[in-house]
């Protein structure tokens, strides 16, 4: 006789997210609930970051004591699955809306990103499995529904998704990151790198830097002032359609019955030859020389910058010593 089958468990957190926990142990005050916890921990996180996230802060908030939150939620870790469940909540469209895949999956994409941009602590939540709680999985299953018609397996559907939200996570991540340094900063103009152009032009030479330096005497390589989310949408676009290029590349080799898994044969470029001229060889190599010779020199001249500071510096010491010194002999 076979052994009885027990029903699969789930972490109490994700059950608390399905709603089939078992009813925690209420206390004589019954006004409190789990989305009243996850809600109050959401706006604290939204606030202050997640790091201001705890049990003790969050019974504070609610005028309770720590206790009382654990008869709902056993752990902080349990808690943040929830409120990452409750912040995961994406406008999925309605069965009606038909679109071709690249406009639903761009406009699957751009909900991450608006995600993150109102809970930008989620980037700082570690990914530490598989989406298993409803919402999560909500989003998994809008992302298929836009990709249904595509003639790809299951397992390159999944990678897509990886995919993308991989580039919607980092990308929120670089925003929020860039939008907390520009908050942080006297100048916004710091951290756009507009404030340094005029010494980065002078020391980002055509020598040094042979294909930075016309990219930065353009001006393309410093942000303007006051960039901000409105003008990262272009480069954020940018990104999205190139990913995008890719995938319908990918489908029509598929389509085509061409083999996917083999590298595509592309013609190789041709070789470089190195000039056959003797003079025009021995200048090539001149030049290089003095390339040399002048990071040498270079090198030689902040250090002794440096050791001409330390000298500066010694002698202000041994001064400011005989000073008081001599201050301490009067004194006697």
């Amino acid at each position: 006789m076979s052994p009885e089958r027990r029903d699969p468990e789930l972490p109490r957190g994700v059950a608390l997210a399905w709603g089939v926990a078992a009813n925690p142990q209420r206390g004589p005050k019954r006004e409190l609930s789990i989305e009243r916890i996850v809600d109050t921990a959401i706006e604290i996180a939204d606030a202050e970051g997640i790091g201001a996230v705890s049990m003790s802060r969050v019974a504070a908030s609610l005028g309770f004591t720590t206790m009382s939150l654990y008869r709902y939620v056993t752990s902080k870790d349990d808690l943040i699955l929830l409120m990452q469940e409750g912040a995961a909540t994406l406008p999925v469209p309605d069965e009606s809306v038909e679109r071709e895949w690249r406009a639903g999956i761009s406009a699957w994409v751009r909900a991450m990103r608006a995600t993150y941009r109102e809970h930008p602590w989620l980037v700082d939540i570690p990914i530490s499995g598989a989406p298993i709680t409803p919402n999560s999985l909500l989003i998994v299953d809008w992302f298929l529904r836009e990709v249904r018609a595509l003639p790809l397996s299951d397992g390159e559907k999944m990678s897509a998704l990886l995919l993308l939200t991989s580039y919607a996570r980092a990308t929120g991540a670089q925003e929020r990151d860039l939008g907390v340094a520009a908050a942080a900063a006297a100048d916004p103009a710091d951290v756009t790198g507009a404030n340094y152009f005029e010494a980065l032009a002078e020391l980002v030479t055509p020598e040094r830097f042979p294909y930075l330096s016309p990219l930065l005497a353009a001006g393309g390589y410093v942000a303007e002032p006051g960039t901000g989310p409105d003008e990262s949408d272009d480069d954020f676009s940018f990104g999205l359609e190139r990913i995008l290029d890719g995938i319908e590349y990918h489908v029509g080799r598929v389509e085509s019955g061409a083999p996917v898994d083999a590298r595509v044969e592309e013609p190789l470029p041709p070789t470089l030859e190195l000039p056959r001229d003797k003079q025009v060889r021995e200048a090539a190599k001149a030049r290089r020389e003095a390339e040399k010779a002048l990071r040498e020199a270079q090198k030689r001249e902040r250090e002794a910058i440096k050791h001409a500071l330390e000298r500066e510096k010694n002698a202000a010491e041994r001064e400011k010593n005989a000073r008081e010194k001599a201050e301490r002999a009067k004194k006697a």
